[in-house]
């Protein structure tokens, strides 16, 4: 085996919630030109079916699923239909999230911080228990990625909405949990934390806000935003056999920002 056939993931079968745009896409479309299938949620059917005619095109099967894993109810029912329809899941790729609202904390309700921290933390929670536990008992074990941000270890000011920073952080802290009680049952279990990327949702922020965009800009060392397809090399390698040794690890991909 060479160096970059540990790199390959023919044969295996990923889920990733969130995978038809932005960094979700990306990072679909990374694991399948290394080899494998992919299965993906999203909330629109266009971009779903968009990306599945990309990762056809790789030479991949994709099977696109709409939902919206705000809901635990439908997270819960979509992860036993993938298992039962799809099934055996390979690499895990939790995905969905956002920060969604920018209202201050005196202000927030409770209704608006159990929703953020159902689509970023409970999401998380499930798919891992749902279809990270099945990999368990499988003798070949499997990837489970959780995409974090550097949102979990810094803050930004001037922006509401801070259920996504503490959301964030328990994923972090999740990560390193989960791969505590797994580390012997050949499961590892990773986190990613990406920085700036000018994704649909960071887009938005610069419209709405370009003061607070240039500002962040400014402050990051490389004095530049990450490109989504930043982000696929990264996932390959955490999906694959070269990262096998490696496991409760939060990778921070930021250009330097939280080095200031």
């Amino acid at each position: 085996m060479t160096l970059f056939d540990r790199f390959r993931l023919d044969g295996k079968r990923l889920f990733i919630t969130g995978g038809s745009r932005g960094l979700g896409r990306e990072m679909a479309l990374a694991i399948a030109e290394a080899g494998a299938d992919v299965i993906f949620t999203g909330r629109d059917e266009a971009s779903l079916q968009k990306t599945a005619n990309e990762l056809e095109a790789l030479g991949r099967q994709a099977f696109p699923i709409q939902a919206d894993f705000s809901t635990p109810d439908t997270c819960e029912e979509v992860c036993e239909r993938v298992l039962g329809d799809y099934g055996p899941v390979d690499i895990l790729i939790n995905n969905i999230g956002g920060r969604r609202i920018s209202v201050p904390i005196e202000t927030q309700s409770l209704a608006e911080w159990q929703q953020i921290l159902d689509l970023n933390v409970t999401s998380t929670f499930l798919c891992t228990r749902i279809i990270g536990g099945a990999m368990l008992d499988r003798e070949t074990g499997g990837r489970v990625i959780n995409i974090a941000s550097i949102s979990g270890l810094v803050t930004t000011p001037d922006i509401g909405g801070r259920s996504y920073e503490t959301s964030k952080g328990a994923i972090i802290q999740f990560t390193k949990a989960v791969a505590t009680d797994w580390a012997t049952r050949r499961v590892t279990v990773n986190a990613i934390c990406p920085g700036t990327f000018m994704t649909e949702p960071n887009l938005r922020w610069a419209r709405e806000k370009p003061e607070l965009i240039e500002k962040m800009k400014s402050q990051i060392p490389m004095q530049q935003f990450g490109e989504p397809s930043d982000l696929g090399p990264l996932a390959v390698y955490l999906a694959s056999d070269a990262a096998r040794y490696m496991t409760g690890a939060t990778m921070v991909l930021d250009g330097g920002a939280t080095l200031v």
